[in-house]
């Protein structure tokens, strides 16, 4: 038989055939593929965006759970007390599971695994909502036990308030002090850190007879003892170490203070503290006071948070009352008086051997704390003030405090407050002290840091040669802007410095410039002369007489009318 194409050939066409067909269907294949991968991708890609669609609900859902959780005293679990959560329930249902397999004695359908599953789900649930609201319920019994223990504290408080004895306080400076208080439970001292004088003692029970732990108050004993000691150096700066002493004042910072009472010794620090009048009684003219307490090295005690939180010590506020009154006065510990006589012996219990530097050196970190650190609240725009405040668990509970002094330039009040309970915490002593500052600064504020430019405009330089001129020839004869008793020995007197928040005059004395300085700037400063108040405890301004001057009187000109007059 013979065949029309030879074998081979047949062979070749029908093996070219098939290769031909396998790249058809490949590329068929492949198309499909692509089209369902593509499609399977958009799928995933819309799933993804409904899924991330629900997932924001459900964040924005969660937030709002959340804030009510919160408002509520609850707070939301972290991820691994979910995944504590989860495991244990996983393990409860594990063993429910196996428990009900050996009760049946056989093995359990598909049905009874997904009941006993939701079962134990459900169980866990209700004693979840039963564990938050137990504690919900003990969060809300402590908020009232607290509540209760303030308004117990704060009528006791009214009550010795009231028991209080006015014999001999400054009417204006105790009513000021006790509208500062309010209704809260503290006590308020306030004193002259000069003269030792006491204008007043609001709760006289918790003020000199009762002892409470000055918290970070103690910072300014470490402060003093760490610089009479050269722990601090004297060229100490915040880029030489990682804070320095006005910041860690101004901040209340605790490592520091432990830093310097650990090279200062336990015997150091217990004898500054001796030597600043904790410890031991005041000796003011009452009937009873306490003497307050200082640490004792026990086995278990910590010795460096005795320089930090006070741990050990127990002061009263009258004790805190004459530390800060010595850190104002330069070093005099004074014996506290309650008085109203006209004129004050001044009872110097003591002169402290510490060199006025280290007061100095004191100052920033007082100033700062009250302008820009924890005392903030005591801020006062029209006076420096100077202070530091306290606050920690002491005698069961919250303890505030705040010590100060104002003016810094010349002291005329040393403020001391302290608190317990809800009104310890943030700082609201601070707050009672700058109230008190801000209300009696009619009588014993005086503004600060005023910068007075020493150059002299055309109308001053007219005034000062009219004055020289009138000096030179025997007149006392005054100008227009200048007094009947300025002549040109005082013609370069100082004059009280304002702050830069508030420039207002002050009726000690007018600003006098002297001709002889030119083209200086200087921070110029006038002791406070002690004026006499009123009986109505009203401030009035002194009037200054003036005299229009002779025109035809030797040695003056008139003066100018017309600033481009020649």
């Amino acid at each position: 038989m013979t065949y029309p194409f030879p074998l081979q050939l047949r062979r070749i066409a029908f093996i070219f055939f098939i290769i031909l067909s396998l790249s058809f269907s490949a590329d068929i294949f492949g198309k499909k593929r692509s089209s369902s991968s593509g499609r399977g991708r958009s799928a995933r890609s819309q799933k993804s965006k409904k899924a991330t669609a629900r997932n924001r609900r459900t964040s924005r859902r969660g937030g709002r759970t959340y804030a009510r959780s919160s408002r509520r005293g609850r707070s939301r679990m972290s991820a691994r007390g979910v995944r504590r959560q989860r495991q244990l329930v996983a393990r409860e249902q594990s063993a429910a599971l196996s428990a009900l397999q050996r009760r049946l004695r056989r093995p359990l359908t598909r049905r009874e695994r997904a009941a006993e599953l939701r079962r134990v789900a459900s169980r866990h649930r209700r004693d979840l909502l039963e564990a938050r609201r137990r504690a919900e319920a003990a969060r809300l019994a402590a908020i009232a036990r607290q509540r209760a223990i303030d308004a117990a504290m704060r009528n006791e408080v009214q009550t010795f308030i009231a028991n209080d004895d006015l014999t001999n306080e400054d009417p204006e400076v105790r009513r000021v002090a006790v509208n500062a208080l309010g209704n809260h439970a503290g006590t308020v001292v306030v004193m002259d850190p000069i003269t030792g004088r006491v204008y007043a003692v609001v709760n006289q029970e918790w003020g000199l007879r009762r002892g409470f732990k000055p918290c970070s108050t103690i910072k300014l004993v470490t402060g003093v003892a760490g610089l009479a000691e050269n722990v601090i150096p004297v060229n100490e700066t915040a880029s030489t170490v990682r804070i320095d002493l006005t910041s860690a004042l101004a901040h209340s910072d605790n490592p520091y203070f432990q830093r310097v009472g650990s090279q200062l010794g336990f015997d150091k620090m217990v004898e500054y503290a001796k030597d600043l009048g904790l410890g031991e009684k005041t000796g003011a003219n009452v009937n009873y006071e306490f003497a307050g307490r200082l640490p004792e090295n026990k086995p278990g005690f910590v010795e460096r948070r005795m320089f930090s939180h006070a741990d050990g010590f127990e002061v009263t506020p009258m004790q805190l009352g004459t530390l800060v009154s010595a850190m104002a006065n330069g070093g005099k510990l004074l014996t506290p008086q309650i008085s109203r006589a006209p004129k004050l012996n001044t009872k110097v219990r003591r002169q402290l051997d510490i060199s006025s530097d280290v007061w100095q050196r004191m100052v920033p970190g007082m100033v700062g704390a009250v302008n820009y650190g924890s005392g903030r609240r005591a801020y006062d725009p029209l006076q420096t003030v100077a202070g530091k405040t306290g606050t920690c668990i002491g005698q069961g509970g919250w303890v505030g405090l705040f010590t100060s002094y104002a003016p810094l330039v010349s002291p005329r009040l040393a403020v001391v407050v302290i608190t317990q309970g809800t009104d310890a915490r943030h700082h609201f002593p601070a707050a009672v002290a700058g109230t008190i500052y801000r209300e009696l600064n009619h009588r014993f504020g005086t503004p600060t840091n005023m910068q007075v430019a020493d150059t002299l405009d055309d109308e001053e330089k007219e005034v000062a040669d009219a004055e020289e001129a009138a000096a030179e020839n025997g007149d006392t004869t005054t100008t227009p802007g200048s007094t009947a008793t300025e002549t040109k020995q005082n013609a370069t007197a100082t004059v009280p410095s304002i702050s830069p928040a508030v420039a207002q005059p002050s009726p000690q004395a007018a600003p006098t410039q002297s001709p002889a300085l030119r083209g200086t700037v200087k921070r110029v400063l006038m002791p406070i002369e002690k004026r006499n108040e009123p009986a109505n405890n009203t401030t009035t301004l002194p009037t200054t007489p003036t005299k229009t001057p002779d025109q035809n009187a030797p040695g003056q000109r008139p003066r100018r009318t017309q600033p481009n007059q020649p």
